[in-house]
């Protein structure tokens, strides 16, 4: 509501409807004068900053001390006293990936197997060089010649074992990234082949893009799964958003019988139980940046009881909405958490896919 006086005129400056009493019954527009001072301006931004936080801090009270009550709320039509589950999913989705994504910074991605033969190989030349200068006799020049053996043979070693453990780890690219150079020349052989055995079209963009990984990367497998890592995760706001009606979907599956329920009021479960997700996570993630401050074993204990209480509070929410009993809630929860998981590893494997043909 504005403090601004109210017109005398009472026709609505929005949709000229005939206004009985402050707001249009039309529009909703509220009958003021349409210029506002300064001062105006200021007092009502505070105003709705404050209605906003009010209305978020009790809604948050009400949705931590009772699972499953906002939901119920929400579709027995009580609503003007809480939020609304969208605008608190966008504000606390929001909140948790600015620090989500601050765990991961540029940099931070640490591939400790992956080592540059060649960084090696300038250190063993450049202490070559300075041992065969200060050697004074040749007995001081055999010996440093033996040493060099020796550690040629034991880095020697090293590198076939670090092959070895990168053969299991390292992307093959293809039998097409290692016939073409170019994917211009891959399509220059494909032109040259009878139509009948040219690839399909599937085949065709899986080499193009096998192709052009190959002439971005290289053999720098490090780079390549640091990319694809920093955009897969940038990709998760997106899939928890193409979850909701997926995860929907199935709870209208399981509670079929109960047709008081639209797909709409499994969305608005769902919506409230990932906002409890989110602060359940950021409260997670800082007890682990706490751990990695100072190593108390206590740190440990305080993140399986939050695991614990959120496995609780979901379990808590679905019994309290649907209204069914424990065993009916206890059979149900623990399918749709199977199917989720299901659901969830497709989606991975989706969103995967997609993010390695974006890089």
């Amino acid at each position: 509501m504005s403090h601004s006086p109210e017109r005398k005129e009472k026709n609505c400056l929005n949709c000229g409807t005939l206004v009985h009493g402050k707001y249009c019954h039309i529009c909703g527009q509220e009958n003021i004068e349409p210029k506002e001072s300064f001062w105006g301006m200021i007092t009502h931004f505070f105003n709705d900053i404050t209605h906003f936080d009010g209305k978020f801090f009790s809604s948050m009270k009400w949705m931590i001390r009772k699972p499953g009550f906002l939901s119920t709320e929400y579709i027995n039509g009580r609503r003007a006293s809480y939020l609304h589950p969208v605008r608190m999913y966008i504000f606390t989705s929001a909140v948790f990936f600015i620090f989500f994504f601050s765990l991961f910074k540029d940099g931070e991605l640490q591939l400790d197997n992956w080592v540059e033969s060649d960084k090696l190989e300038e250190a063993v030349n450049d202490f070559s060089d300075e041992a065969y200068k200060n050697a004074k006799t040749k007995e001081d020049s055999l010996n440093i010649t033996k040493a060099l053996g020796l550690i040629n043979i034991g880095e020697k070693n090293k590198s076939d074992t670090l092959v070895e453990k990168q053969k299991g780890t390292s992307i093959s690219f293809g039998e097409a990234a290692d016939k073409y150079t170019s994917v211009a020349a891959y399509d220059s052989a494909q032109q040259l082949l009878p139509s009948s055995e040219r690839d399909n079209w599937l085949k065709t963009q899986l080499n193009r893009k096998s192709i052009g990984l190959k002439q971005k990367y290289g053999h720098n497998r490090q780079q390549l799964w640091k990319d694809l890592f920093e955009k897969f995760i940038h990709s998760l706001p997106y899939m928890l958003f193409v979850s909701l009606p997926l995860y929907a979907l199935l709870l209208k599956f399981l509670y079929f019988r109960r047709k008081k329920f639209y797909f709409a009021d499994h969305g608005i479960f769902l919506i409230h139980l990932y906002i409890f997700t989110f602060l359940l996570m950021l409260l997670f993630f800082l007890v682990d940046k706490l751990d990695s401050l100072a190593h108390l074993g206590i740190w440990n204990f305080v993140q399986a009881i939050l695991v614990i209480m959120g496995i609780y509070y979901a379990y808590r929410s679905m019994k309290n909405f649907y209204g069914q009993g424990t065993f009916k809630t206890m059979v149900k929860f623990i399918l749709f958490n199977f199917l989720c998981l299901i659901f969830l590893s497709l989606l991975f494997a989706v969103f995967l896919i997609f993010t390695l043909y974006r890089i």
